[in-house]
């Protein structure tokens, strides 16, 4: 899942993105309402963490420029003021949810969850396919009860390719979602991490799951791929 943070507090933005990179999210991060919508506008995110109090735009006027634009990732606001005004803005301009600072990293995972929870294109927390299971909330994942030792990305990469199992996604798609702006698109770092979760999800175990189809893209599904698609 990939997240953009808007916080202008140097110290916690950095506390912020190193948390939700070891919880398996990858984070871009922008200190002022501008870059924040720059952001926004090029890539695709699945949540924002909008802090109101930046400098401009601030964080309710990023907010309702991306509403405005069409914009409807989830969105948590974080603030300082705990005020009913203050909710009552954000909510009203599209906002799904708010955390008063000083706050927990534990919550803030929380709520992230629960707001890509209510996507209604995202899966449940718990995602099976044939004998997999992915655990979204342990972010652990089995097979036929073994437990799949991931790393960080490699678990982010299964996660996504389970939420979208049965369909192909391209490299365009997985870059977006499970990379950051610091991917590059020349390098071969997809198909890396692809055959390592191969390694790690399909050896020893039958059918195979991760399957490639040539020219588009990969796809996690308990079905063998058609003729037309053949494996890489």
């Amino acid at each position: 899942m990939r997240v953009l943070v808007l916080e202008d507090e140097v110290k916690l933005a950095r506390v912020i993105e190193r948390w939700l990179r070891e919880h398996a999210y990858a984070v871009d991060v922008a200190a002022d309402g501008k870059r924040a919508l720059f952001l926004a506008g090029t890539n695709t995110y699945d949540a924002l963490v909008l802090d109101v109090n930046v400098p401009g735009p601030d964080g309710f006027e990023v907010l309702r420029r991306l509403r405005e634009r069409g914009n409807m990732a989830r969105v948590l606001m974080l603030t300082a003021r705990d005020t009913l005004e203050d909710r009552v803005t954000g909510l009203d301009l599209g906002a799904d949810d708010y955390l008063v600072k000083p706050f927990a990293l534990e919550e803030l995972s929380a709520r992230l969850r629960a707001l890509l929870r209510r996507a209604d294109t995202l899966a449940p927390s718990i995602m099976r396919v044939a004998d997999l299971e992915v655990d979204t909330h342990a972010q652990t994942a089995t097979r036929a009860g073994t437990h799949i030792p991931l790393t960080t990305k490699e678990y982010a990469l299964l996660a996504y390719l389970a939420r979208n199992a049965g369909r192909v996604v391209g490299r365009a798609d997985i870059s977006e979602h499970v990379w950051d702006e610091n991917y590059d698109p020349v390098s071969n770092v997809i198909e890396v991490f692809v055959n390592r979760l191969r390694r790690k999800v399909d050896e020893g175990f039958s059918p195979p799951l991760i399957h490639t189809r040539r020219g588009a893209g990969y796809m996690l599904s308990d079905s063998e791929p058609d003729r037309s698609g053949s494996e890489a």
